[in-house]
């Protein structure tokens, strides 16, 4: 009896290896795309994975709009798609979120909400982020200070799954 449950253990254990490897594989083929200048490629795997909740892939998507690499530049796309992957707690979209309120760029400006998604960024520990919210806050009314640290004390993640 040991020997069979060894073996349905094993085929257990390598079926979930193979399902974590082709979860990964899109992702994966997505980038390479991307790094290889196959936009339309990059884009359309992105999406597919985007639409199914991935925060990376969601991430990606706002780079792409934001840069323009096969698509028309749209920062109003980019914030759509950044703030998909803040919501779940991706921390660079959290800061590229924060760039683009702070700007008003693809939203309407808005220091308080700036400030907070840099927060974010920063207690997952981007220094970049805590640099830019430092010098944010130094153009903010105390006010404004108040109710973005409010903003960013309440906030909980989307429950969408975040997988790479």
């Amino acid at each position: 009896m040991t020997r069979a449950f060894r073996k349905i253990f094993a085929i257990i254990i390598l079926s979930w290896s193979f399902s974590a490897i082709a979860d990964a594989g899109p992702f994966e083929d997505a980038g390479a795309a991307y790094d290889g200048g196959d936009y339309a490629t990059a884009l359309r795997l992105y999406r597919q994975m985007a639409d199914q909740g991935n925060g990376n892939a969601q991430f990606s998507l706002g780079t792409i709009y934001e840069k323009g690499r096969g698509v028309a530049q749209d920062d109003a796309e980019a914030a759509k798609w950044y703030r998909l992957a803040a919501d779940q707690g991706h921390p660079t979209a959290q800061f590229n979120l924060g760039i683009m309120y702070d700007n008003g760029r693809g939203v309407a400006q808005n220091k308080v909400l700036a400030h907070a998604w840099f927060s974010l960024s920063v207690a997952q520990g981007n220094q970049e982020a805590a640099r830019t919210r430092d010098i944010l806050a130094r153009r903010m009314t105390p006010t404004q200070l108040a109710q973005a640290q409010k903003l960013a004390r309440e906030w909980k993640p989307e429950q969408q799954p975040h997988r790479r």
